[in-house]
């Protein structure tokens, strides 16, 4: 850039070429006007004055900072820019400031101090205006924020459905995700883990695939086929004897087809009875633990009276447990220790006398329906309440039973088996079956005790591998249960179904 001929400042001399705000007419037609002999014509020559204006540095309080200055008003511009020769000669001819008076710049000619007071308003008449503009901001972003809130919670309610809608794929389709992703977890156990003691029984008759689920249920397998599709993968079939195995839990499959061929795991005189079973196949486990023969055990079943019992047979009083006897046990035996287990829960859970067959009834369904132990006594309650309500129980496991289909790996039951006759088929009797379904245990006779409170007259289970089932008030209820089932069984092969 250039240099300034004049030595002087150049943004003052632009300076002073702006009107005076007192004018008011505009700058081309108002007639210039000579700046007063005591006003500076540049910022540099009233930096001069100013300096020259202020007391001896020696007396000054603080000689290292200027006077504090009123606002000057800019100055009519000259005809010409002034030199630094006149600035200095209107810097002499200015009197100094008395030392204990109030310092402030030269204020342009013909401008008092009362003169500058409108000024300063001026700068100022805005105010108000930024006021009413604050309220409206204040307004707009409280609106802001309830708009945002709004959002978030749409967006919340969003997310909350995904991730809800999400848990129920998962629940319901996770083995097909898993394949299809490549995410399936080992079915069997590693090595090295196996712990604990878990008794497996086989009886006459069991295959690899009754096996596979008896080991799972123990506890010694990871999933129900893991030993069967061992056996399938590795082209095994073993000949089983029937008895009681003494095995370990969390083992491989191959560990546990070994320990099952080996005779020194077989528990001699241990007979393991599982709640759920049936009168015939509690004598037919017995047989195959215990080496007695059947037909010694139907004999001794056959007169109830022989043990206190009044009914017409041993379905239901013969207690499922654990259980060993000594070498030599007779078949007359081992009935009394079972029936004597069975009065044993049914006095600990306060039946009457007089009420036991019917309770064992009441609990011999509560068993063979309920899966998970909270269950148990809300199926009691179910059954309260239709009895109650003088409605037909319709429990599928009575209808199976009369009709022979009980154990056939499904839940359902046969159109046949609904429709059937007998006098153990809720879906045509009234009331009670004419006898126990089964041998129930202690917490299915507790239930049949002390049902929980509720008004459902309906249940399904419609996850059949965890157990998970549904209660319902109404039948429209049920129905939407059932619904439910069905997705399960289509996205699980039917297995259980």
């Amino acid at each position: 850039m250039p240099e300034n001929p004049q030595g002087d400042d150049t943004f003052a001399d632009l300076f002073s070429k702006l009107p005076s705000p007192r004018t008011s007419q505009p700058a081309s037609d108002a007639a210039p006007t000579p700046a007063a002999p005591d006003a500076p014509l540049s910022r540099r020559a009233a930096r001069e004055a100013a300096a020259a204006s202020e007391p001896d540095a020696a007396t000054a309080p603080d000689s290292s900072m200027p006077a504090a200055a009123a606002p000057v008003a800019p100055v009519p511009a000259a005809p010409a820019p002034a030199s630094a020769a006149t600035a200095r000669a209107a810097t002499a001819a200015t009197p100094a400031a008395a030392p204990d008076a109030p310092r402030a710049s030269a204020a342009p000619a013909g401008v008092t101090v009362a003169d500058a007071s409108p000024q300063l308003e001026a700068l100022f008449d805005g105010a108000g205006a930024a006021n009413a503009r604050d309220s409206r901001h204040a307004k707009d972003r409280r609106k802001s924020r309830i708009a945002a809130w709004v959002v978030f919670g749409v967006i919340l309610a969003i997310l909350g459905g995904i991730t809800a809608g999400g848990f129920y794929v998962w629940n319901t389709y996770e083995d097909k995700i898993r394949a299809f992703m490549g995410w399936e977890e080992p079915k069997d156990y590693e090595a090295g883990l196996a712990t604990g003691e878990a008794l497996v029984t086989i009886v006459s008759g069991d295959t690899g695939s009754t096996i596979s689920q008896s080991l799972y249920d123990a506890g010694v397998t990871k999933t129900p086929e893991a030993f069967y599709d061992y056996l399938v993968q590795s082209a095994q079939n073993p000949p089983f004897q029937p008895g009681v195995y003494a095995l370990q839990q969390k083992m491989t499959s191959a560990a546990a087809l070994t320990a099952l061929l080996d005779p020194a795991n077989k528990q001699d005189f241990t007979a393991q009875l599982p709640e759920g079973l049936t009168e015939a196949q509690t004598l037919e486990r017995l047989s195959a633990s215990l080496g007695l023969p059947l037909a010694d055990l139907q004999a001794a079943t056959a007169d109830p009276s022989a043990y206190g019992v009044t009914a017409t047979s041993l379905e239901g009083w013969l207690f499922p447990a654990t259980y060993t006897f000594d070498p030599g046990v007779t078949a007359q035996d081992v009935i009394t220790t079972l029936v004597n287990r069975t009065v044993q829960s049914l006095d600990t859970a306060g039946v009457p006398v007089d009420q036991r067959q019917q309770v064992l009834i009441t609990a011999s369904i509560i068993e063979r329906e309920a899966r998970l132990p909270d269950d148990f006594y809300k199926v009691s309650r179910v059954i309260s309440n239709r009895l109650a309500d003088g409605m037909k129980l319709q429990m599928d496991s009575t209808a199976q039973y009369g009709y022979g289909e009980m154990h056939d790996g499904s839940a359902s039951s046969s159109k046949e088996a609904l429709e059937d006759d007998n006098a153990w088929n809720t879906y045509v009797i009234d009331g009670l079956p004419a006898t126990p379904i089964s041998n129930p245990g202690d917490t299915a006779i507790d239930a049949a005790m002390h049902p929980a409170d509720g008004n459902w007259l309906y249940f399904v289970t419609w996850n059949m591998d965890t157990g998970e089932t549904i209660f319902s008030d109404t039948y429209a209820e049920h129905e939407a249960a059932i619904a439910k089932w069905d997705e399960w069984c289509a996205a699980n092969d039917n297995r259980g179904c």
